[in-house]
């Protein structure tokens, strides 16, 4: 088998050119900035199409400054492009709405989906000792959101649509901190957003007791959010499932990709991905019912595999 080379984009992503068959084929991974636990999946990822293709497949990971960039980028790139973003993003593009209004490119029609990874979830994570069980006992208590992050966001949301704005104190202290402004009782508990197990959640739950909040099915339904179960045991003294929100993130790439190329792409990353997890658990919350979060078109060629393996693929998807 010739070589090929994949050059990955991600960010919270993926595209092969033109086929299998050239003599190099080049991919771009678009990941999200280095410091990011998506970045650090990226590089999971390259080194598992390396593995599981015996070489065959290189991946070569692209630093991006976020999802729109990566969306936007699929205007100019060619097939060799692979890149992640929240689904709901490319819908907005391909509809010219929201931060891609007067951006908008017959190519963004082009964009398809390969596979699911982790999403962006929710984490509320109040310590013991503030007795904090539900987002009601949170009225009167010190909270950090952080600035600027889509945790941050999210959260800040959530007190306004469940009655707490203006009735928690919201720390100023870096998220960074958060796990020792948990410790020396600085706050009574922080937001998180990120794939689960979440790390700073890891260290707070096993440092100090602590309690992750779960919604109810009304409050999911005012975030707007996607519902996602983090299993009983995912952090030390969790015993029962934490019911939160997540933001879908999904590989993508566009019909500019040979069908052969994201067959293969796509079937070695469902193949490597029990290892992927035994080396980094986040992958463990990646299953085939992560398929439903995949709102638009997938690429044929990666129907082709799902279609092989059993999947059920809905009409909006094929």
């Amino acid at each position: 088998m010739k070589r090929t080379v994949l050059t990955l984009a991600l960010a919270v992503a993926a595209g092969l050119s033109s086929g299998l068959a050239a003599a190099e084929t080049r991919i771009t991974y678009k990941s999200a900035k280095s410091t990011s636990s998506y970045y650090q999946m990226a590089v999971q990822i390259a080194e598992a199409m390396k593995a599981g293709s015996d070489g065959d497949i290189i991946v070569t990971v692209e630093e991006s400054q976020g999802s729109v960039q990566n969306v936007m980028e699929a205007r100019a790139r060619g097939g060799d492009y692979v890149f992640t973003t929240p689904p709901v993003l490319v819908k907005l593009a391909q509809g010219g709405k929201a931060m891609f209004e007067g951006k908008s490119d017959p190519k963004f029609n082009e964009i398809r989906a390969l596979f699911p990874i982790p999403s962006l979830t929710m984490h509320f994570v109040m310590s013991e000792d503030s007795g904090v069980t539900d987002f009601a006992g949170m009225e009167g208590k010190t909270i950090l959101l952080g600035k600027g992050s889509f945790g941050a966001r999210e959260g800040e949301k959530y007190l306004k649509l469940f009655g707490l704005e203006g009735k928690v104190e919201l720390a100023e202290v870096e998220l960074s901190n958060a796990v020792a402004a948990l410790k020396n009782g600085q706050i009574d508990g922080f937001v998180t957003a990120g794939s689960f197990p979440a790390p700073n959640v890891i260290e707070a739950a096993a440092s100090t007791g602590v309690k992750v909040i779960s919604l109810n099915d009304d409050q999911i339904a005012e975030t707007k959010r996607t519902r996602l179960v983090i299993p009983g045991g995912t952090y030390a003294g969790q015993t029962e499932d934490i019911v939160t929100t997540s933001l879908p993130v999904v590989a993508f790439t566009t019909t500019a990709m040979s069908d052969d190329a994201a067959y293969e792409l796509t079937k070695t990353y469902w193949e490597q991905k029990a290892a992927m997890g035994d080396a980094a658990p986040w992958w463990n919350g990646v299953d085939k019912g992560l398929m439903s979060n995949i709102t638009g078109k997938i690429h044929p060629g990666a129907i082709r595999y799902y279609q092989e393996a059993g999947y059920e693929l809905t009409p909006e998807q094929q």
